[in-house]
């Protein structure tokens, strides 16, 4: 139950934060790490989680589950509102399904917190949902209280797909199309926001309201971005306007240009194997994520997928395969999403004082045959292997 008191003993805590610490006992208290080594206090709960491991819950900083809910067809498809290539004002949370059935089984693969965006088909396409994968039958008890805002833009092929052959006003078919209506939409951004606060303010507008926080650096810009020059495109935008691109998305090129990002303080949440697609995705490389981290930058591994999900600790397998430290692929699906998310003070590794929210392995999670044991979110148990075995779905 939430807010419960109990004791992990004899497991190796993978702490992200520091090194692994063998035979350790974690204790939790009220939902969150209120110990780690020790003796275990009398009258508390002991789960002897002997030979296994624990790790901070795992953290997807891009989804679309619960947008796009299996079974998957067009009455489910509520994670695009591709009327404009416009939308700031629509929020995911407001699509969003609790019951998908993928989401039990992301709980099985040890991922507490998601990030659901929506789609990439608009060049400002809405806000995002950050949530705790806690089971509900509503969305609120779901809601990562406290979590940033944040908005997901897009550029390139998507938008150009969308709206590449229409012809009405205010509609985009290139890439200077693109970068024409996101200066213009900042531009009138600005203006919206010195009017407001003049004497004679002008309608309120809730796009531009979104677009004016951007400016105020209030909202967390997520970019879905694969090519290097478009990537350099929109750090000119970010820089004429004097906002943050917190987070570019899919990435692919990144290792082009990690110094840029580095420079701008930007992050980067991408595949590790994912690439030539499509013609902006020809030019990735597995070994991609570790170059980019050894440039210093953020690197969150990110699914995009309600099947890889459920193995997200594989997808962080592959990074060590392509180049990347042990330690470091770890990070890329803990510490790092959670700082881009900006909630590294709540989870993201254990530290005394975090949110519980743990997974219990039977093996180093980056073996391919680990398996989950038990998935905690606030000290709370949301799956365990040894009553619900594989999540069929719908509770």
């Amino acid at each position: 139950m939430p807010g419960a008191t109990f004791a992990l003993v004899h497991a190796t805590l993978i702490t992200v934060s520091g090194l692994p610490l063998a035979d350790t006992t974690l204790l939790v208290r009220e939902g969150k790490i209120a110990q780690l080594g020790g003796a275990v206090p009398d009258g508390v709960e002991v789960v002897d989680a002997r030979g296994g491991y624990v790790t901070p819950g795992f953290i997807d900083m891009h989804s679309h589950m619960g947008v796009y809910p299996w079974p998957e067809g067009a009455a489910h498809a509520d994670g695009n509102e591709m009327t404009t290539p416009f939308t700031p004002r629509v929020w995911a949370g407001d699509s969003f399904d609790p019951e998908d059935p993928a989401i039990p089984r992301a709980r099985a693969g040890g991922v507490t917190t998601i990030q659901v965006l929506p789609g990439s088909g608009n060049i400002v396409g809405g806000r995002a949902a950050i949530l705790k994968l806690r089971p509900s039958r509503t969305l609120e008890p779901m809601l990562f209280r406290d979590a940033p805002p944040a908005i997901k833009m897009a550029c390139g092929e998507n938008p150009k797909r969308v709206y590449g052959d229409k012809t009405d006003d205010d509609q985009v078919m290139s890439r200077m199309g693109e970068f024409a209506m996101i200066r213009a939409k900042f531009t009138e951004a600005r203006e919206y926001r010195v009017a407001r606060a003049g004497k004679s303010p002008p309608p309120w507008d809730e796009n531009l309201e979104v677009l004016a926080d951007v400016l105020d650096d209030k909202v967390r810009v997520n970019l879905h971005c694969y090519r290097s020059h478009d990537i350099a495109g929109w750090f000119r935008v970010a820089d004429e306007f004097g906002f943050r691109i917190v987070t570019i998305h899919h990435a692919l090129e990144t290792y082009k240009v990690r110094d840029l990002l580095a420079a701008h303080g930007t992050g980067i949440a991408t595949w590790p194997d994912w690439w030539g697609f499509k013609l902006e995705a020809l030019d990735g490389i597995p070994e991609g994520g570790a170059l980019v981290s050894s440039a210093g930058v953020p690197v969150a591994t990110h699914s995009d997928s309600a099947s890889h999900v459920q193995r997200f600790n594989i997808e962080a397998a592959k990074m060590v395969r392509y180049g990347m430290t042990e330690a470091d692929a770890l990070e890329s699906i803990t510490l790092d999403p959670a700082r881009l998310l900006g909630v590294d003070a709540r989870v993201g590794s254990l530290d005394v004082g975090k949110d519980a929210d743990l997974v219990w392995w039977d093996k180093h999670p980056l073996d391919g045959t680990a398996l989950a044991q038990r998935t905690w979110i606030d000290g709370a148990v949301v799956y365990d292997r040894a009553t619900e075995g594989v999540p069929s779905g719908r509770r």
